[in-house]
């Protein structure tokens, strides 16, 4: 080596150099992971859908759900509570990569007798061997939705017969006009 001094300089620039192409390709993938319909459509999803079952006073009488189009969030689903439409709307704002929110939330009528049903069909499923686990849950998956005596049922069961069994012990409740079971069963 005739000086030591120069290898060093190539060295050094070497490193600097692919370091600010590890950077560059960094930042391309970052501008891709927020290209609608793309992997940033898919950590949007996620991270909406974990603000929203953080919500301090989301429960099992509330359904929040969303759809996400690029940059683009629509709030739907029904709640008791008002503050809640608007504490998920501003928790979903807060997310990198969301510019506009829609807020399409249904605030549910306030009703004694919609109270009194409420409460009824959380005794009927929850108190059922078999449907009797998934009230161990911080939010229970099986969501009860009254709005003027009509009840919903929303959320995910582990099977079909869950979901059947839910829908049987709903019907059972005294004062219910209809109940309508929109369960999903995991896997399918």
């Amino acid at each position: 080596m005739k000086n030591p001094g120069t290898f060093l300089c190539a060295c050094v620039a070497v490193f600097v150099l692919s370091a600010a192409q590890g950077v560059a390709e960094q930042r391309q993938s970052a501008d891709r992971s927020i290209i609608p319909g793309g992997a940033g459509q898919d950590r949007i999803a996620r991270e909406v859908r974990h603000e929203l079952v953080m919500l301090p006073y989301y429960g099992v009488f509330d359904n929040l759900v969303f759809r996400v189009d690029g940059r683009a969030v629509t709030l739907m689903g029904q709640v008791t509570r008002p503050t809640l439409k608007g504490d998920a709307e501003r928790a979903v704002k807060g997310i990198e990569g969301v510019e506009r929110v829609t807020n399409q939330i249904q605030v549910l009528p306030a009703s004694p007798m919609d109270d009194r049903i409420r409460i009824a069909e959380y005794r009927a499923i929850y108190s059922f061997p078999g449907l009797d686990r998934y009230a161990l849950q911080a939010v229970p998956p099986i969501h009860i939705i009254v709005d003027n005596g009509h009840v919903a049922l929303e959320g995910v069961v582990a099977s079909q017969a869950d979901k059947e069994a839910a829908a049987v012990r709903a019907n059972t409740v005294a004062g219910v006009f209809s109940v309508e079971n929109h369960l999903q069963v995991e896997g399918k």
